[in-house]
C-alpha cells in the first residue's frame, strides 16, 4: 500500500526537536467504506521517540484463506481530517486510498508490528496487523515529518483492508488504485482518526499531587502556566517529573 507521499516542504518544525515539549496524542478510529471495525490509538512522544499503542478489532479476518493483513499508517501534511463519502470521485461507493489523500495526506510513518516504520514499509504485509483483532504496542524513533504533523494538528491514522462482500459490485470487482495486482478492497481505508493532543487536567490543591518528596530531595514537576501537568489517558494519570540530585550533605 505504497501511498505517494505529499509534499512535505511546507511542514516545518517549530524550533529544534530537542526543545519541543513532550506530548501525548490520541484518536478513536471511525469507520470508512462500510467497515464494521473499531480502534483506538495513543501516541506518547518523548523527545524524538514515540510509544504507540494501537488496538483494532472487528476487522475482516481472512484474505485468500490466510489471516487478513491490515497495514496502517500515520498520514499528514494535508487537511488533518478523514474523508466522508463525498470524496468518492468514480462513483463506485468506495473512498479509495488516493481519493482520501487530499484529506489525510501521504504516509509519514508506517505503524508496523516490528522493524521499519518509514513510508518505505507502507505496503509490507509481513509487518502488518493480522486478522480481525490485534494490538501494536511499540516504541520507535519518530521522524521529523511525523512530529511536525502531530504538532501542526494534521496527523491522521488510517487502517486499510475491507471485506469485499460489503462493497458494491463495481468496487468488489475493481483492482486497487495503488497496487493493481490486488483487489480494491485490500488497500482501501477501513478506519480513520485524526490525532489530537491528549486532554490535560490541573490539580486543585498542592497537597494531593501524586508526587512524593523525600527529605533533602528537590522534586520538580513539568509545569504549564505555573501548574503541575497531569495527562489523563485511558482512565489513568501520568505525571511528568524530574528529581534533582540529593545534596551531598
Amino acid at each position: 500500500m505504497a501511498v505517494p507521499t505529499v509534499a512535505l516542504g511546507a511542514l516545518a518544525l517549530s524550533g529544534s526537536p530537542a526543545m519541543a515539549a513532550d506530548q501525548s496524542y490520541q484518536a478513536t478510529l471511525g469507520q470508512l467504506n462500510g467497515s464494521s471495525g473499531s480502534g483506538t490509538i495513543e501516541v506518547h512522544v518523548t523527545g524524538n521517540e514515540a510509544h504507540v499503542l494501537l488496538n483494532v478489532s472487528g476487522m475482516p479476518e481472512t484474505f485468500m484463506d490466510m489471516p487478513y493483513p491490515h497495514v496502517q499508517h500515520i498520514h499528514g501534511g494535508a487537511q488533518g481530517m478523514c474523508p466522508d463519502p463525498s470524496a468518492d470521485q468514480d462513483g463506485d461507493e468506495v473512498v479509495s486510498t488516493t481519493e482520501g489523500a487530499p484529506f489525510y495526506g501521504g504516509v509519514l510513518t508506517t505503524l508496523s508490528t516490528s522493524g521499519d516504520t518509514s513510508p518505505a514499509a507502507a505496503a509490507d504485509i509481513n509487518l502488518a496487523g493480522k486478522g480481525g483483532a490485534y494490538t501494536i504496542d511499540r516504541t520507535f524513533e519518530l521522524n521529523a515529518e511525523t512530529k511536525a504533523a502531530l504538532e501542526a494538528g494534521t496527523a491522521v491514522v488510517v487502517v486499510h483492508g475491507l471485506d469485499p462482500a460489503t462493497l458494491s459490485p463495481a468496487a468488489a470487482a475493481a483492482p486497487s488504485d495503488i497496487a493493481p495486482q490486488l483487489p480494491l478492497a485490500a488497500t482501501s481505508p477501513a478506519l480513520c482518526g485524526a490525532l489530537t493532543a491528549a486532554q490535560v487536567e490541573m490539580p486543585t490543591g498542592g497537597a494531593d499531587t501524586g508526587v512524593a518528596q523525600k527529605p533533602g530531595t528537590d522534586t520538580e514537576a513539568l509545569a504549564v502556566g505555573g501548574g503541575l501537568v497531569l495527562i489523563a489517558l485511558a482512565g489513568g494519570a501520568y505525571v511528568v517529573r524530574r528529581r534533582a540530585a540529593e545534596s551531598a550533605g
